[in-house]
């Protein structure tokens, strides 16, 4: 595996998107150190290559990606993973406001918890937060699947469309259009093989206890 370290210390956010541009095309993965919360990480990205990022990245990280692994050892910002249409990206901390929102295909996982309007106007793919979300997650939901195993704030699945969310946690309220069910044993067997693949250690009863949240029809 052909490896490029990238110091990003001493760089300015359109430098080091630049050079990340530039070196994905040339090596199967890219470290990036230093990247002290700088905006806009990997925007556009389309290389199907591994990026981890030692430390914490900023608004915008993963931004209409089309392929590529990211990996963060820290936080994010507001809008992680921003409309991406393929490609995986692990936050191993906590995320803010909109996670994942707007995506049509790949995965955003948050290992800790994120902020308000949590897969807001995802149109595909699958968010997973590890903790809790804030206020209107899934807001204007259109496809995908929302997966929380901490606990949900007010109006979850405001104004959704179509798309699944799962609630292990508590529910503080629903929003409007959305409604509360039971999953199914296919549904938790689904669950099971999606968290499994990332390291979500959950027991069989915690599985038969997501909360399901739909369109009501």
């Amino acid at each position: 595996m052909k490896e490029y370290v990238i110091d990003a210390k001493n760089m300015d956010e359109k430098e080091l998107n630049r050079t990340i541009k530039e070196q994905a095309v040339l090596h199967d993965k890219l470290i990036i150190n230093n990247p002290e919360s700088k905006h806009n990480i990997c925007a556009g990205l389309t290389e199907d290559v591994d990026i981890q990022i030692n430390g914490s990245a900023g608004y915008f990280v993963g931004t209409m990606v089309n392929g590529p692994r990211i990996h963060i050892n820290g936080n994010a910002g507001w809008f992680a993973g921003d409309n991406m249409t393929k490609g995986e990206l692990v936050i191993e901390g906590t995320a803010g406001d909109g996670a994942g929102q707007g995506i049509y295909g790949g995965t955003v996982i948050v290992k800790g918890s994120t902020g308000s309007r949590t897969g807001e106007i995802m149109k595909g793919g699958t968010v997973i937060i590890g903790g809790n979300s804030g206020f209107m997650t899934g807001l204007l939901m259109m496809g995908g699947k929302l997966i929380i195993l901490g606990d949900v704030t007010d109006d979850v699945g405001e104004s959704i469309m179509r798309g699944t969310i799962y609630v292990l946690g508590d529910v503080k309220s629903l929003g409007k259009n959305a409604v509360m069910e039971k999953t199914s044993l296919e549904d938790q067997k689904e669950l099971k093989e999606i968290l499994s693949k990332y390291d979500f250690e959950l027991t069989d009863i915690d599985y038969t206890n997501f909360k399901k949240i739909v369109n009501i029809q």
